[in-house]
């Protein structure tokens, strides 16, 4: 076997890794809890002072571990609906084994803890809770309609609080905040119910699309966007979120047409469509912190 095909199947199985553990998402990740680190937990703290924490480096790695395990453990069980739901990214996954996998699920768990360890025994705890909680999600809460939708949304926003069990800095903005986040997650992951409805009705998985119908989901979302207006006219009266408010304006306008989209929908592609705009709404959300207060973001770079 030639150097340049052994080459191309590494390169292949890197690739097919990082489908896997939706490399995307653990980026987005890491850079959110750097910039919630920065703008919302320590504004107070010079730049370099948070960027040099090695502490935090070790929370945002342990994060990393744990959820990229996480999908690893969800693409395990999803196996068999992903094959009819993503036929191309179920190809590109079978590039690594089944048993590739699992071992590196493990690994992955062991060192999160590990590193969560190197800065508190409760950091620690906090994310072998965490992984115990994804496997019961993945393994046994999936199965139940309403709930599994509430846990798969908890189970995204929850690393986050490892930042926020670090820093131990709560106020009502950081809890609006993460109303706001939460009913943002919850609609995406109902738009997910139903762009992967064909493959659930074929496996049995009983999701809320699958078990109430399109119109029932349609109504949820509605309502939940609705809902979703009163922790943004709740951020509009803090002065400290400087011109994120330009965000939430946006945000506003956009659900507002995501609704009237949302009603004149009927197939998988104007699904992921939908799924997208949200997804696409929630990066540029964590972007948008870094407009809370630019005139502390030139000082802090200055002092740098």
């Amino acid at each position: 076997m030639s150097k340049i095909t052994i080459i191309k199947q590494y390169g292949l199985k890197i690739f097919s890794l990082f489908s896997v553990v939706r490399g995307y998402n653990i980026l987005a990740l890491v850079i959110a809890q750097y910039l919630a680190a920065l703008f919302i937990f320590s504004p107070d703290k010079f730049l370099r002072t948070v960027l040099l924490d090695v502490n935090l480096f070790f929370i945002v790695l342990a994060s990393v571990c744990v959820v990229a395990s996480g999908y690893i453990i969800n693409n395990f069980y999803d196996k068999e609906k992903d094959q009819i739901n993503r036929p191309i990214k179920s190809k590109i996954d079978a590039y690594v084994s089944q048993n590739t996998k699992l071992t590196i699920y493990f690994l992955l768990n062991f060192i999160g803890v590990l590193l969560s360890y190197l800065v508190s025994w409760k950091a620690a705890f906090f994310f072998a809770v965490y992984i115990f909680l994804i496997w019961f999600y993945s393994h046994k809460l999936k199965k139940y309609p309403i709930l599994g939708l509430v846990s798969a949304t908890s189970l995204t926003i929850l690393p986050f609080f490892a930042v926020f069990v670090y820093y131990k800095n709560f106020s009502n903005i950081i809890f609006v905040h993460a109303v706001f986040l939460f009913l943002l997650l919850l609609v995406r992951e109902l738009m997910k119910n139903l762009e992967n409805m064909d493959g659930d009705i074929l496996v049995n998985n009983q999701t809320v699309a699958v078990k109430y119908g399109e119109v029932f989901i349609k109504k949820l979302s509605t309502f939940l966007l609705l809902l979703i207006l009163i922790p943004i006219y709740f951020l509009w009266q803090y002065p400290e979120i400087g011109w994120m408010k330009y965000y939430f304006y946006v945000s506003g306008f956009s659900l507002s047409i995501f609704i009237f989209l949302l009603w004149n929908s009927n197939t998988k592609q104007r699904y992921i469509l939908l799924h997208n705009l949200l997804k696409l709404l929630v990066f540029a959300g964590i972007f948008s912190l870094m407009l809370i207060d630019t005139s502390v973001i030139i000082e802090r770079i200055l002092k740098l």
